[in-house]
């Protein structure tokens, strides 16, 4: 990607800061990070910011005016802009606005400025409860019964669309169960790995609901970024890949290894009743499409994932950026990562 200019939509959140951070290393001649600072924030980019020559647009994607300047001046596109699985149970007019409509928007500008490449964030949402382990590419969507998962279903198939109507180079990836440094801390919706290690780091046994036999398949954020930068690359074009690390792990196990990478083996899980929110009760992605088109293998084991964010999320707390609710308050009603 030499002397290409690059957009990367959500720039400043979770997944897309390290996206520009693996950018900072392929030299670039512009990365433009555009991001309504919703999930954002300009701190997840200090470290690219004195590497590459990184602009933060604080801006919307669905303000067409300000989408078609930044489309026009690029040649890369990475997709990431979205509110979260719950955002969007709680506000689906947003949702789809956001999801759908702008991203509908959002191919027409590449068609209509000849954009290089896109790369498009999907989910694993898409499959809800699969009925093939390990799940592959190939599998329908049909048992997805969220809003989260029918918008990213939908814009998979806009993507197809474009692709066939006005040759759109694209790829899309479906990203599983991704943890790592950055993650939301202060969000009203957030994740069960930064619940648990509140809980943990305040002496208190992290909870699970139900017998902690629920599994995910659970990647590294710099893995997914990775795929990313790989999927950009490569001649590989109209297609969608499982992004995961193709190996499960129950609830109890992952509680077990948290507390383990924070000293704490002492506390083993509470347990409390099953809540039924959560369609999806076990998660194993196949792997082998994305290692054959791309040379994309996780790489990052999950004890050395978990105890990098916990030294993150550590200097986090201590820096007041972490502060969350009491640890020991009643849980929020999903138990996702």
């Amino acid at each position: 990607m030499k002397g290409k200019r690059i957009l990367v939509t959500g720039g400043a959140g979770f997944l897309g800061s390290h996206i520009i951070d693996l950018l900072c290393s392929e030299g670039c001649i512009e990365i433009v990070a555009l991001d309504n600072m919703t999930r954002g924030h300009q701190e997840n980019l200090q470290r690219a910011s004195t590497r590459g020559p990184i602009r933060l647009v604080e801006g919307d994607v669905r303000d067409v005016g300000l989408m078609d300047s930044l489309v026009r001046s690029a040649d890369i596109i990475f997709h990431m802009a979205a509110p979260s699985m719950a955002q969007c149970a709680a506000e689906p007019r947003l949702a789809m606005e956001v999801m759908s409509q702008a991203t509908f928007n959002l191919l027409e500008l590449c068609v209509r400025h000849h954009v290089e490449k896109l790369v498009v964030a999907s989910s694993a949402s898409v499959y809800g409860l699969a009925d093939e382990f390990p799940t592959t590419e190939r599998h329908n969507s049909y048992n997805n019964r969220t809003l989260f998962g029918a918008a990213k279903a939908f814009n998979e198939g806009l993507c197809r669309a474009f692709a066939d109507m006005y040759g759109l180079d694209y790829v899309a990836f479906r990203y599983f169960n991704v943890f790592g440094e950055r993650m939301d801390v202060q969000d009203r919706y957030t994740k069960v790995l930064i619940r648990w290690m509140d809980r943990i780091d305040s002496g208190l046994p992290p909870i699970i609901f139900g017998d902690g036999g629920q599994t995910m398949d659970l990647v590294h954020v710099r893995d997914v970024a990775r795929a990313n930068i790989l999927g950009a690359k490569a001649k590989a074009t109209d297609e969608v890949f499982n992004v995961a690390s193709g190996t499960e792990t129950s609830l109890l196990q992952l509680a077990r290894a948290l507390a383990s990478v924070m000293g704490r083996r002492d506390l083993a899980p509470a347990f409390a009743p099953e809540r039924s929110l959560n369609p999806t009760p076990r998660c194993l992605a196949s792997t082998g499409k994305a290692e054959r088109l791309l040379g994309f293998r996780a790489a990052i084991p999950l004890e050395k994932g978990l105890g990098e964010l916990v030294k993150w999320w550590r200097s986090e707390r201590a820096l007041g950026l972490a502060a969350s609710r009491d640890p020991a308050a009643a849980e929020p009603a999903a138990e996702r990562i």
